[in-house]
């Protein structure tokens, strides 16, 4: 049985955030995630995918976001159990919580922490015909290594923030972007939008909207592919190397979803004007998992989410305690195991 103080499920930014958090406070944690590693999607689906709203980075990808954040947790040693998914919860008599994986691995923790993202997810797929058959050969649901693209005829569909950040990083590594959308106007950043219609009017950006693709066509692998104007119904082949739809993901709770906590839209609903805890006391959700009246899917919300959050679990924790959080510094304090080492800690005021 591996217990902790904070059992994170899900390993994304916002989980490896609140490790940060809870280590300030002294609270060990411990992850649990489905994924080979941690990271979340940042990792596994775009680790090359520029972010740009990361506060003291102008720009930042996704995969050196999460190595960062690995970095930043390391002097408080979490406990990582990969590969498996968190399958069932009990509550015992004191409060705690033992959460068992897929692979009958127990953890225990008076605190757990939701931070699953999505959840488990596929891309969204168009409805076109032979699709399948050239997935793999020339049709991709998500960019893991840019660098594959380099010198081809890449065109993407979409009018989301991936399609608009992903045209214009391929604009300087690709031989041609197209960007294909059935309406003129984006769902994404206006800062991106502005991107791309510079980068059009440079002529390193074909604009193709209102459209859609409606055809693939190749042999084996696909030589090219048929857009409709969804204004005129005019047809127009063009050449490609590679047909990536980004149209983004479809998320599923999973187990988490007969827990008995209170769900709405596929995402788990949360107290936020506290300290994001769900329906059950001692469960918290932060991040894209969560719901909440004015609720925004941002990495920035969900660090503010974790550290709202491991205040409370403290508090849980510790109900005996009570202080006031003044700011972090760095010093050398005692680590998990022992050692003394360089680390940041909170600051805090006792109150009596």
């Amino acid at each position: 049985m591996i217990k902790t103080d904070i059992l994170i499920i899900g390993a994304g930014p916002t989980g490896l955030f609140a490790v940060f958090e809870a280590g300030l406070l002294q609270l060990k944690c411990h992850l649990i995630d489905a994924l080979p590693q941690a990271g979340g999607q940042c990792a596994e689906i775009y680790p090359k995918k520029p972010i740009y709203d990361i506060p003291g980075f102008p720009e930042v990808l996704a995969g050196d976001l999460v190595d960062n954040l690995m970095e930043q947790i390391k002097p408080f040693q979490p406990g990582f159990t990969l590969g498996e998914r968190a399958e069932t919860i009990e509550k015992l008599d004191d409060g705690s919580f033992i959460v068992t994986t897929n692979k009958g691995t127990k953890h225990h923790a008076p605190v757990v922490a939701i931070a699953g993202g999505l959840g488990s997810f596929e891309p969204r797929k168009p409805l076109l015909e032979n699709l399948e058959k050239y997935e793999d050969n020339g049709v991709a649901y998500m960019i893991k290594e840019p660098e594959i693209y380099r010198g081809k005829k890449v065109l993407i569909a979409g009018g989301g923030d991936s399609a608009l950040d992903w045209s214009i990083f391929l604009a300087d590594i690709a031989k041609e972007v197209t960007l294909v959308h059935r309406r003129n106007e984006f769902r994404g950043a206006l800062d991106s939008v502005e991107k791309v219609q510079q980068l059009k009017n440079e002529g390193k950006i074909n604009l193709m909207t209102p459209a859609e693709v409606v055809a693939l066509k190749g042999k084996d692998y696909l030589e090219k592919v048929t857009v409709k104007n969804t204004s005129t119904s005019e047809e127009t082949d063009v050449e490609i190397d590679d047909f990536i739809p980004l149209f983004g993901l479809s998320p599923k709770l999973g187990p988490i979803s007969n827990w008995g906590l209170e769900i709405e839209k596929n995402a788990i609903k949360v107290n936020n004007s506290l300290d994001y805890q769900t329906n059950i006391p001692g469960i918290y959700a932060i991040g894209d998992v969560n719901t909440y009246p004015g609720k925004l899917k941002l990495i920035l919300c969900g660090f503010h989410e974790a550290t709202l959050m491991c205040q409370s679990a403290y508090q849980k924790i510790y109900p005996d305690k009570k202080y006031v959080m003044k700011y972090t510094t760095v010093g050398g304090v005692t680590g998990f195991d022992g050692s003394k080492k360089e680390a940041p800690k909170a600051v805090v005021k006792a109150i009596d």
